[in-house]
């Protein structure tokens, strides 16, 4: 049984990034969105939901509603009525209007720029400060969700429990320069190859590096 952290894997990680960086050259954000705000609101709308999803609901709520001013004055239960399709509407309502009311009394109506004061506003954990950080602002940070998580830990760059521990465990082996491009590189290739509960292995780009696929070709 191969693990995390042998000499093989710390040997070929750097072609693994290769492979993906290769496959997924044109990589890029499935949210629409035109400007930091809009791209906040985008990602708190994600969680247990697709993007597909988002898109079709803020493609409506934007037409109105995509400055901090006239979300933090909407009603709540119009709000609700937009966002509703997204699941978790009223937790997602609720933060949605709190941090445009934050933007606009705490930061003068533009989405701030570092970690901590993302994470400030209600709904903004990690992962929705780091999306914005290195989406809407082009500053280094690694996003972990659920794609990251599976796919970094499946191949073997990570061996985290928490997205925290994957953060820290990849950002430690690539340059900061690609931090956000690595993001969408696990992204399309969970969405695409590295499936939850079905991935396909063979024809894989990172299949001869993957501790997963060489786990289970031993146990064959």
């Amino acid at each position: 049984m191969i693990h995390y952290g042998d000499k093989m894997i710390k040997e070929n990680i750097d072609r693994a990034w290769e492979c993906l960086e290769n496959e997924y050259k044109d990589a890029k954000p499935a949210l629409v969105f035109n400007n930091e705000f809009e791209l906040i609101i985008s990602v708190i709308l994600s969680a247990q939901c697709t993007d597909v999803r988002v898109n079709k609901v803020t493609e409506k709520l934007f037409e109105k509603y995509n400055t901090p001013e006239a979300i933090a004055h909407m009603d709540i239960e119009l709000l609700e009525e937009y966002i509703k399709s997204c699941g978790l509407y009223k937790n997602k309502a609720k933060n949605i209007k709190g941090a445009s009311v934050a933007i606009l009394e705490r930061f003068g109506g533009r989405v701030p720029e570092t970690r901590e004061e993302l994470m400030s506003l209600p709904g903004v954990g990690r992962k929705t400060a780091n999306v914005v950080l290195s989406v809407g602002f082009g500053k280094p940070a690694f996003a972990v969700d659920t794609h990251v998580f599976r796919v970094a830990n499946r191949i073997g760059f990570a061996n985290g429990k928490t997205p925290d521990d994957v953060e820290k465990q990849v950002t430690a082996f690539i340059p900061e320069e690609k931090w956000g491009k690595a993001h969408h590189w696990l992204i399309y290739h969970g969405r695409r190859v590295c499936h939850s509960r079905s991935p396909v292995c063979d024809g894989c780009c990172v299949r001869g590096y993957c501790l997963y696929a060489q786990n289970k070709d031993e146990e064959q």
